[in-house]
This record gives structure tokens, C-alpha cells and sequence, in this order.
């Protein structure tokens, strides 16, 4: 049974929501704060975290961002803030969907299967081959070729681990520092700028216009997004 963690301060609409995903078969387990619910989501194994947005003490942003930085799991804002930007701020930090309230169970049920759905065919298909084939680039990890529209293309060993690590976690907002973090390590002697000029490497390489990027994207304030 799929693990869901609800993070909802409001008790009546987390109690709805909670049963229609259990007559749906999901388990699911409330919090009524920010802390406590944070401490959950990086504690425990879930599937799908559902994340209002205005919560006592941590808000659902910092929540989200915080969890995004450990694991790769979907996340669904639940807001009655209806405004673009909050939107665009809930997307841009790594959510995966934003439902505005109000909203029928049903949506939401259908959202959730929808998004762990994904997940899972992300997941099997990344675990069975060492081939990744997306936006007419093929990466071959073992021989560590990349191919564009049929053509191999050079990429140097970090272009390479970077453009890997970027595809293996889609639509995922990256921040400078993960990236480094990850790719080149903080006992290296580059520093994290090293990443923006990898960055803009990689465009060079994958994109057909490189000054208006459509897969590898920069999310102003929080990092960059391979898209797919």
C-alpha cells in the first residue's frame, strides 16, 4: 500500500481528504504543523507528500524546499492561495503539482495516482537500463556516450556526470550547491561557480537555441530543471 504524508493545518479538510485516498487504498498520516510534519517527511518513507501552504511555524515553501533537497518523491501543493506567483514560487522550489482549494476529492485522488504512477515508470525504467533516451538525446552511462539526433557528441567527464544527474532527476528543481555538492564534491578545488559554466556548457551541447533553453532550465532564485 502507498505511504501519503498530509501536511494540512485545517483539521475538517485534512480528515476529507484523508478519506477519500483510504477508500482509495493509499495509507495516510496527518500533521497539523510545518515542524513536526517536516520532521516526518525527512524521517520516514512516503510516496507522495501533500503540502499546504500556510502552516503554523515553517510554511509549506521552506517545507518543500527542505524536503526536495533529500529525496526525489512527488510533491502536491493543496492552497486556497490562488495568486500566479505562489504558483510559479510552489513549482519553481520542486512541487510537482499545485491544486488550488477549493477542489473535489476526486481531482485530488486522481492527481495523486497520476503523479506516483509517473514516479514508479521513472523509477523501474532508470533501474533496468543504463540507457536514458529523452528529447532526441541518448546517454549510454557504460560506455558514457552521449548520442544527439544520431550524432555522437563529446562531453568532457563533469559535462557528462552533470548532464546525467540533471536527466536522472526530471522536472526537480537543482540548486547550485546540490549539483556541486554531487557532481564535483566540497573537497574539490573548483567552487560552486564552476557549476553556472557547466551549465551553460551543456546548453551549448543539447540545446537548438542555447540562449532560450526548452529542456535544461534556470529556475531564477533556486537553481535549474531539466525538463522533460
Amino acid at each position: 500500500m502507498k505511504k501519503i504524508l498530509l501536511i494540512e493545518d485545517e483539521v475538517s479538510i485534512a480528515e476529507l481528504q484523508r478519506d477519500y485516498l483510504e477508500i482509495n487504498h493509499f495509507h495516510v498520516d496527518i500533521q497539523h504543523t510545518g515542524e513536526i510534519g517536516l520532521q516526518q517527511a525527512l524521517q520516514e518513507h512516503y510516496d507522495l507528500i501533500i503540502l499546504d501552504i500556510m502552516l503554523p511555524g515553517i510554511n509549506g515553501f521552506e517545507i518543500c524546499k527542505q524536503i526536495r533537497a533529500v529525496k526525489n518523491i512527488p510533491i502536491l501543493f493543496v492552497s486556497a492561495k490562488k495568486e500566479d506567483i505562489d504558483k510559479i514560487r510552489g513549482l519553481g522550489l520542486g512541487a510537482d503539482d499545485y491544486i488550488t482549494k477549493p477542489f473535489s476529492p476526486s481531482e485530488l485522488v486522481a492527481r495523486v495516482k497520476a503523479h506516483i504512477e509517473r514516479y514508479d515508470r521513472l523509477a523501474v525504467n532508470q533501474a533496468q537500463t543504463n540507457s536514458i533516451f529523452v528529447h532526441g538525446i541518448s546517454i549510454d552511462k557504460s560506455a558514457r556516450k552521449v548520442h544527439i539526433n544520431g550524432e555522437e557528441i563529446p562531453f568532457t567527464t563533469k559535462e557528462f556526470d552533470l548532464l546525467v544527474f540533471l536527466v536522472m532527476h526530471p522536472n526537480q528543481v537543482l540548486s547550485k550547491e546540490q549539483l556541486y555538492e554531487n557532481i564535483w564534491g566540497f573537497d574539490s578545488a573548483a567552487d560552486v561557480s564552476t557549476v553556472t559554466v557547466h551549465i551553460r556548457k551543456l546548453r551549448g551541447k543539447i540545446e537548438s537555441d542555447p540562449s532560450q533553453p526548452k529542456f535544461l532550465e534556470t529556475v531564477w532564485g533556486a537553481g535549474y530543471r531539466f525538463n522533460v
